[in-house]
């Protein structure tokens, strides 16, 4: 059974360390709280607060790393047919949408930003606070958002206590980082999710939304070849 605890510093820091962007998104926004009817702006959600620290993003990249035989032009080519597969073959794979460039800050009506928003759980649920770390997680991603077939899982965090339903998966994959969002974008929008895509601070950000349900995918190069990516879910 994964281990239940409230997120400590040395917690904190090792999910900034793994999970860069996703984490800081998730987590500004979750702890941002939902605005009242007395004062419909009180912890309305700051699109300041989508800002993506450069220093803590992939700051271990250069640390991980997939074998010869896990980066080998076979497995590469088996990732890519068992992705086609599951988005009923490669005639069906379409590309993630072209990227905007945003910088550090993400306008209001962004899908990043409205993912960020269906984060926030009725009354300010801090959804962060309840996660569990355990590989089993990435397991338990909605079927909608899978791991990338012969994807590595880094590490993987998440929680179903309360109103909260919220994965954060890291993991590396031999293939290109326009395989994995193209995968993704087309796996949402097969699933009735919007994709849009955003390049911030070196991350290339796909994200999108379906009723309270959100999804983001981070991805960034780790070096040899290899994509490293963070897939947050929400709500689903």
């Amino acid at each position: 059974m994964a281990r239940k605890a409230a997120v400590t510093p040395a917690m904190r820091d090792s999910m900034h360390r793994r999970f860069g962007a996703g984490y800081l998104l998730l987590s500004t926004a979750l702890l941002a709280g939902c605005g009242n009817e007395d004062d419909p702006n009180a912890g309305a959600f700051d699109d300041g607060a989508v800002m993506v620290d450069p220093e803590l993003v992939g700051e271990d990249s250069s640390s991980l790393a997939l074998s010869p035989q896990q980066r080998g032009s076979q497995q590469v080519a088996a990732a890519r047919q068992e992705a086609a597969a599951l988005v009923g073959g490669a005639d069906q794979l379409r590309p993630a949408p072209p990227a905007r460039e945003y910088g550090a800050r993400v306008p209001d009506d962004s899908a990043l930003t409205a993912a960020a928003r269906s984060a926030v759980k009725p009354g300010g649920a801090n959804c962060t606070e309840k996660v569990a770390y355990s590989s089993a997680w990435a397991a338990r991603l909605p079927a909608a958002f899978p791991v990338y077939p012969r994807g590595a899982t880094q590490e993987a965090a998440g929680t179903d206590e309360g109103a909260c339903s919220l994965r954060v998966v890291s993991f590396l994959t031999p293939v290109s980082i326009d395989d994995v969002l193209a995968f993704y974008a087309t796996r949402a929008r097969t699933n009735g999710y919007g994709a849009e895509q955003i390049r911030q601070d070196g991350d290339s950000v796909l994200s999108g939304n379906k009723g309270a349900a959100s999804y983001v995918v981070y991805a960034r190069p780790a070096g040899e070849g290899t994509t490293e990516v963070d897939l947050v879910t929400s709500g689903s």
